[in-house]
């Protein structure tokens, strides 16, 4: 067995996840990154993605939503987002819903003044694709 790191997942609302792991790979501004245990210190931003957990003894990795935030890369890792959403949490529909409303108003002509607003619906757009994935199974990684 590999060696292991704790790993916490916090959200405004709550402790989403804490647990020993073997490896994490989330997305960064950069790309995707993986942390294991002894690995350097890092403080990285998040970008909205997947959040690939590999438990201490596991050969399967766990898949949750991530909405960007930032990792803090100690003697442990914690991960800091303002959501979190475990596969079998997300409501599809909803993730659908909520892309195809942020794309209809995209569509529509707008000033620089709605710049910001733009902005946001281009995030929610990522959210939902991000949601969707995961809710339907993603890709699947084994080690």
């Amino acid at each position: 067995m590999a060696k292991s790191v704790l790993l916490e997942v916090i959200t405004p609302s709550k402790l989403f996840y804490k647990g020993e792991v073997e490896l994490v790979i989330c997305r960064t501004l950069t790309g995707d990154e993986g942390f294991m245990a002894n690995h350097s210190w890092a403080c990285k931003l998040l970008d909205v993605g997947e959040l690939w957990i590999q438990e201490a003894g596991a050969k399967d990795f766990r898949v949750a939503a991530i909405a960007g935030g930032y990792v803090d890369v100690k003697d442990y890792i914690v991960i800091y987002t303002d959501a979190a959403e475990w596969s079998g949490d997300i409501d599809l529909e909803k993730a659908k819903s909520e892309k195809e409303r942020a794309e209809q108003w995209l569509a529509q002509p707008h000033t620089k003044e709605d710049y910001d607003n733009i902005l946001l619906a281009k995030m929610a757009i990522a959210k939902s694709l991000t949601r969707m994935h995961v809710s339907e199974g993603g890709a699947r990684r084994k080690r």
